[in-house]
Parts: structure tokens; sequence; C-alpha cells
């Protein structure tokens, strides 16, 4: 009798077990293979970025690193349609059929002026532009996360469509502007993206509101000592519409940003210049402000002209929305990012580090933290920079990571960031946003509650706003980097 009582409590015992036991996950097995499939091509797809470093192509020139991209997914089984939205260099890559449409997004311009060896000393290259932003890695780890949905696809294990977006000139050209204006992302129900970076997080902290121009100034040529009288100088007019600006500095909302380059200021000190550009960004946090405050330069362009006696145009260049963030997709990919991990460095990659580290002005933070992940947190502030990822997340539900690609405590668009994309400091960065791009699509695919909700999210926070792109119904500027 009392072994018939310790059988049935074990029986009892064991049946309460497997009731607390957490059911497993479908999705779960479906990441570990996608995974597994990453980490074994690693080596195919550091040397797809690695090559895109070396090919170094600014804004809509990119015509080898889109190839290369649009190559690798066309022999994936994925449908390419190149040149889309009057920019040569951008595509769409398509896989599957059905919803859900997940999409995701691929850069891969580089930055004129940052040429950079991979090496921890300031050592230019001999070439005109570098990968300082890191997008050689942005676009190769977006093209791996897509083919590892692919592959489920192509298993039957995942039903829907994958979309790799190709999106040139992020960097000054709104590339995606144009995409989202031609209506590429219509269908799809969510998009996902990252951002080369020096720490691992998920990205919620929105972006600043960007409109960029050329103001271009004619005026008369003479000889500047024998009759300056007879000359209208255009560079004069460029310094006054600077000095307007930067008076203006103290007169706008603190937020603002506002920088210039003079592209063109003349040839000879002796020849009074017929012929000056600047180079201009207006930012905020608020689109409507942008306006107000690109409207305000334009008359000091325009005064500028009028107190030279010289003529002026301008072109506008580029113009992107801030960027909505999506609580509801940030938290799956947060948890989708702390089972990946950050990086851990070889020895070589530490004294690497240290030496990247020795060039910087101030105090950088640990080495070790780029093996670890930042918990999900709001930024009330919407940074430094611009992208024309904010287009794409007033069409679509929007989510975002960034990856430790660079040595903790370096800046963007520097030759050190160019240096560490350069070796598998950056590569194995770029893996850590491939594989949670992928697992946070894997998510979407499996789970259609997570694109409902994230849909129902996203249009609470458009509201009645009416998408305009900010940079009117221009063609694209395909050569704005000239």
């Amino acid at each position: 009798m009392r072994k018939q009582l310790v059988a049935a409590a074990l029986l009892i015992s064991s049946f309460s077990w497997a009731q607390k036991k957490p059911a497993l996950n479908p999705a779960d097995k479906l990441k570990d293979e996608s995974l597994q499939y990453l980490q074994a091509n690693y080596n195919k797809y550091k040397e797809t970025a690695l090559t895109i470093w070396d090919y170094a192509e600014v804004g809509y020139k990119e015509v080898k690193s889109s190839a290369l991209h649009q190559q690798t997914l066309k022999d994936a089984g994925f449908t390419v349609e190149a040149g889309v939205a009057d920019i040569p260099t951008a595509f769409v890559a398509t896989y599957g059929s059905g919803q859900p449409v997940i999409g995701i997004l691929a850069e891969f311009d580089a930055l004129p002026g940052l040429s950079q060896t991979a090496t921890p000393e300031k050592n230019t290259a001999g070439k005109d532009a570098g990968h300082g932003c890191g997008h050689h890695l942005f676009g190769t780890a977006s093209v791996a996360a897509g083919i590892a949905i692919k592959e489920l696809i192509a298993q039957k294990k995942l039903t829907g469509t994958i979309k790799v977006y190709g999106t040139p000139a992020e960097e000054g050209g709104s590339g995606k502007v144009y995409m989202v204006r031609a209506g590429l992302f219509k269908e799809v129900d969510v998009v996902i993206h990252w951002h080369p970076g020096a720490e691992n997080g998920v990205t919620m902290t929105s972006a600043l509101a960007n409109s960029s121009a050329k103001f271009r100034f004619k005026g008369l040529s003479a000889h500047a000592a024998g009759a300056p009288d007879r000359g209208r100088s255009a560079l004069d007019a460029v310094e006054s519409m600077d000095f307007m600006v930067n008076m203006m500095r103290e007169h706008v909302p603190q937020e603002t940003r506002i920088h210039y380059v003079i592209t063109n200021g003349g040839k000879a000190p002796n020849v009074v210049p017929d012929y000056a550009e600047v180079y201009y960004y207006v930012r905020h946090p608020k689109r409507e402000q942008v306006k107000s405050i690109f409207s305000r330069v334009v008359k000091t362009a325009e005064a500028a002209a009028m107190g030279t006696e010289t003529k002026m145009e301008y072109e506008i260049i580029g113009g992107t929305h801030d960027l909505l963030l999506n609580r509801s997709l940030a938290d799956v990919m947060q948890k989708n990012l702390d089972k990946v991990g950050g990086v851990n460095y070889t020895p070589a990659e530490i004294e690497f580090a240290k030496k990247i580290q020795s060039s910087f002005t101030y105090a950088a933070p640990a080495i070790e933290s780029a093996a670890t992940v930042k918990p999900l947190k709001i930024e009330m502030d919407a940074g430094g920079g611009s992208t024309d990822v904010g287009d794409v997340s007033y069409a679509v539900p929007t989510v975002g990571l960034r990856a430790a690609t660079w040595v903790p405590g370096t800046p963007a668009h520097s030759w050190q960031a160019v240096a560490c994309g350069g070796t598998e400091i950056g590569t194995k960065g770029m893996m850590v946003a491939a594989k949670t791009m992928a697992l946070t699509a894997i998510d979407c695919f499996t789970n259609p509650a997570i694109i409902k909700i994230a849909k129902e999210e996203h249009v609470k926070a458009v509201g009645t706003y009416k998408y305009e792109a900010l940079l009117g119904n221009r063609k694209p500027a395909l050569n704005y980097r000239d």
C-alpha cells in the first residue's frame, strides 16, 4: 500500500511539474536555425562588408556596392527590382508571397573626406571617401538577415514576404524619402533597421528633422587689385550670408542645429570670384520648426545677394522627418538583442581598442562595454543627427537598434570609426545586428498580434498628419556629391 501511495505522489508531482513548465515557443526553434545559418556564413558576409568598405562609394555613386548586394540577393533566390524611385543604385529585393510583409533597410554609402586605413593610427589611404558611419556594415547585415528569413520561407517554416530595401545616399541625399514618395512601402507591415555604433541597444531616441540646400551666388569677376570697383564678389555674398546666419543662432529655438560648408569660394585671391556656393543643413526635432528656420536662412541669402549686388539661387538637396518610435516593436527587439548579446574582443582587438581610445581627447567607456546590452529606455531628446529612416517611420511601423561595431567611445563620422569598420571589431558587431533583426522578423512572422499592436501604436503616433516630403517634388539629387 505504501509503495502505491509513493508512486501516486510521484505521478502527481510529475504532472504538476509538467503543468508549470513553460510551453515551448514554436518560434524558438526557427530562431536557433536562423542564428546557426548566420554564424555559419559569417566569413561570407564579412568578406562582402570589407569589400564595400574598400569601395567607399559616396551617395548615389554606390554602383559597385549596390551591385554586390543585389547579386548576393539574386543568388539567394530573391527577385530584385533595380533603379527604383528614379535612383540608379536603389533596389527592392523580394522573396515569398502574401502576408505578413516585413521590410529590412540596407544602406551602403560612404562619406567624402574620410579616407582611412584599418589601423589604430590616423593614416589616410589616398582615397576620397571612407565609411565613417559604417554603412558597409549596415547594408551587409540587412542583406544577411533577409537571406536568413528567406531560408525559412523556402523551407515552408515561415509564410509571408521578406523585402530588403537597398537605400542609397542616407548621408545627406535623403534616398529613402524618394522611395517613400514612390509608394514602395505601402504594402509593408513592419520595417526593421539598424545602425553601426559604439554600444548595443534598441533605438528609442528620435532624430532631428532636416532640410538642406546649396546656395549659389553669381557676381562679376575683375582684377582684385587693378579694378576692384568693377567686381561684384560672389564670395562676399556667401560670407555675408554666413555672418547673418551666425547672428541668427542667438534667436532660434535652442534645439536647433545649423551648419554649413563653403563648397566653392573662388580660385585665386587676385580674382574677384564671380561664383561661390555654400551648402547648408538646418535641423530641429520638429519638422514645422525646420520649415520656419529654413525660410529665415533663405532670407539671409536674399539679403546677402542684395547687399553685394550679386544674384542668388538655391537648390534643395535633402529633407528628412523626425523618427517615430514604436515601443511595442522595441520591446520585441530588446528581447532578441538580449538573447544575441554584445561583442567580445580577442586580446589583439583589445590592444587595437586601447590604441584607438588613446587618440580620443575625452574619457572613453570601458572596452568591455562592447559585450553588454543597454536596457530599453525612452530618451526624451531627439539626439544630434538626422536620418531618412524618419520618413519610412511615418509610412510604416519601424524599429531599429545600434550595435557595437566601433570601439566604445568612438564618434561617428571619424577616422576612428572608419578604421574599426575595416576590422573584425566592425564585422562581429555587424553580425549582432543581423542576428537581432532576423530574430525580430521571425517574431513578426509567427505572432500576428505583434504587427496588430504595432500598427495601432503607429496610427496614434502619426495622428492627423498627412505626410509630405520636406524636399518637395524635386527629383533625386543624384550629383549632390559633385
